[in-house]
């Protein structure tokens, strides 16, 4: 039974384009993967954790093959666990505003959380970084209010969006990543019809994986 996590990283809840987009996406999907198992992560909603300084320590206890103490094995214990739950799905889809040219900061601070050494990736001193998280697929969902990939840039915007989700996700080892776009969402002479044409994308997509 494959397992989808499914991350919203919009905070506009029935009012996001990203978020309509991916439901499309979602339900186009489990119309051709009956067995799907959905685990949805709101970063609107969810508690996440501050990745403090003494997280930090535990992290470069682990990286620097060091044993942590007590304390440092508790907060690990927690990063792990959140970790855990992403590593554990077979797929991903992202539904992801573009946030001054880059990723809104709640998504960020996920990131920053679960993207850990022996969690998500390993390293090799003489070749660099190991992704862990081999054989996973990706979907990215974007949007953005003025940029789009056939604007002028950077008077409309630079895509810090999707080239830093792709590579955070490569260095993790995911490297099938599609995506979805919704780009621009404002600057367009119609809308509703551009938002049609990239619903009626993700669809054929989900179709596809």
């Amino acid at each position: 039974m494959p397992k989808l996590l499914y991350i919203k990283a919009s905070p506009r809840g029935s009012l996001s384009k990203s978020t309509a987009l991916a439901d499309a996406y979602l339900q186009s999907l489990r119309r051709s993967v009956a067995d799907l198992q959905l685990d949805t992560l709101d970063l609107a909603t969810e508690r996440l954790p501050d990745f403090d300084g003494d997280k930090v320590a535990a992290k470069m206890a682990i990286f620097g093959g060091q044993s942590h103490d007590a304390k440092q094995r508790t907060l690990w214990d927690e990063i792990s666990a959140i970790a855990q739950r992403f590593a554990s799905a077979d797929r991903y889809l992202f539904a992801v505003p573009m946030w001054n040219n880059g990723i809104p900061y709640r998504l960020k601070q996920y990131i920053d959380i679960i993207h850990q050494p022996g969690l998500l990736w390993g390293f090799d001193p003489k070749t660099g970084y190991i992704g862990l998280l081999q054989g996973k697929k990706a979907t990215l969902v974007l949007t953005s209010g003025a940029y789009g990939p056939q604007m002028p840039t950077p008077a409309f915007g630079v895509d810090h969006h999707s080239t830093y989700l792709k590579a955070w996700l490569n260095q993790a080892g995911v490297t099938d990543i599609a995506d979805v776009r919704f780009q621009p969402t404002l600057l367009t002479t119609d809308p509703d019809d551009d938002f049609r044409k990239a619903e009626q994308a993700a669809q054929e997509l989900a179709l596809r994986s």
